[in-house]
């Protein structure tokens, strides 16, 4: 009996180690996966593995299952503090530095002073064009709309009537449009499900609309140069010589094929020296009911230390994962260090390119569905909007989330 007693005690005492000695990473990147096994051949002490789900955080509140650790976009919202446990004690000596992160991004997962989630990665929007037209450039790393609006009247050309070149249409992508309204202090927050400035938004897409009757002679032109061309990706129109500029997140472009990355070049979007951080930033989490806490500390430990972001890079481009997946995570680190001065030796033409961090401007707070509400209510109806003079005859944008949330709890 007293050996059947001590067996149990023994098998116990084996499973709750085990179990905090092995962490579940739920994540929408699916990097991660390739994170965690290369942690795991690292050390024989802890184990991670990687479940992907689409919206980590959804799932989260839907199924009240907790993993040890959530990566992934939209995790910081009015349920953060509910879901995710604070994480200051992974800072200090011999641990984390405050000052290794880019402070802005560090700041949006704090909730009154303490860390619940830490960043991991970043984009930010850029337009990209033949690397013989960079001469005519103002700058050299930032553009502002004005000299994308004049470089791209110089550049337009007609033949009988229609377009045989144009320089650029704000309505050739939904998330130029976005960048817009942001820079133009749309707002967009979180707040049961969505608020903004409904001003700054009209202006933001009178502004666009007045673009393209002035500089490209309204949307019939536009459209039919659109038929006629973009039958092949914008980067071939580019080198060809019949557009000018296209849009690109940062994570698309430098995944971009090898010749066109040697033939374009690119400029970031700026306006009144602030570059807008896409809102998809990558955070990381500890769910309050995570039971491998040691081992989801280790990792995070692991991962956010600067040398082992260089390998992941180092490994990433000698595996040739880096011509699928931009960085790391599919963005710029939340490392300053690894961004600024480790980046370049893999993206050299990152060299010297990035803008300080002061330039940079974080998105605000948005709800854990923002990613479906932008798809199917937000991007639709600043699209809509940009081609009209006004929102007369547009069913608004307040009744259009309202009815959608209404309909999708």
């Amino acid at each position: 009996m007293r050996f059947y007693t001590l067996s149990v005690f023994i098998l116990a005492i084996c499973l709750i180690s085990c179990g905090d000695n092995t962490a579940l990473i739920w994540t929408d990147r699916p990097e991660f996966a390739f994170y965690s096994e290369y942690f795991n051949t690292t050390q024989n002490q802890y184990k991670v593995t990687v479940r992907y789900f689409e919206y980590p955080a959804a799932e989260l509140e839907r199924t009240g299952i907790d993993p040890d650790i959530v990566v992934g976009s939209w995790l910081k919202n009015s349920s953060t503090g509910a879901n995710f446990r604070p994480l200051d004690n992974l800072f200090g000596s011999k641990k984390l530095a405050v000052s290794a992160f880019y402070s802005s991004l560090l700041t949006i997962g704090r909730i009154e002073k303490k860390q619940y989630l830490l960043p991991v990665s970043f984009n930010v929007p850029a337009l990209i064009f033949s690397r013989d037209k960079e001469q005519g450039l103002s700058n050299q790393f930032t553009i502002g709309f004005n000299e994308i609006k004049n470089l791209s009247n110089d550049f337009n050309a007609k033949t009988s009537g229609a377009y045989t070149q144009l320089g650029f249409s704000p309505l050739w992508s939904s998330d130029f449009l976005l960048v817009t309204a942001i820079l133009f202090d749309t707002s967009f927050n979180e707040a049961s499900p969505l608020i903004w400035d409904n001003g700054a938004l009209e202006q933001s897409m009178d502004f666009i609309y007045n673009w393209t009757q002035e500089i490209n002679s309204g949307n019939q032109g536009e459209e039919d140069f659109t038929f006629k061309y973009f039958y092949v990706p914008a980067e071939n129109l580019i080198q060809s010589g019949r557009i000018l500029f296209s849009y690109k997140k940062s994570s698309d472009l430098f995944t971009l094929s090898g010749d066109n990355k040697n033939n374009l070049d690119f400029r970031w979007i700026m306006d009144k020296s602030r570059i807008p951080i896409t809102e998809d930033i990558v955070y990381l989490g500890i769910p309050k009911k995570a039971k491998s806490q040691r081992a989801a500390r280790a990792f995070i430990q692991w991962f956010f230390r600067v040398e082992n972001q260089n390998l992941l890079l180092e490994f990433s481009k000698a595996n040739r994962i880096n011509e699928t997946v931009f960085g790391i995570s599919g963005g710029f680190s939340a490392l300053n260090q690894v961004t600024e001065q480790i980046f370049p030796r893999y993206y050299p033409e990152l060299l010297g390119r990035m803008p300080p961090s002061e330039f940079l401007m974080p998105p605000n707070i948005l709800p854990g569905n923002w990613a479906v509400l932008k798809e199917r209510v937000i991007l639709p109806y600043i699209y809509e909007r940009a081609r009209r003079e006004n929102a007369d005859d547009l069913y608004p944008l307040d009744r259009r989330v309202s009815d959608w949330t209404r309909m999708n709890r």
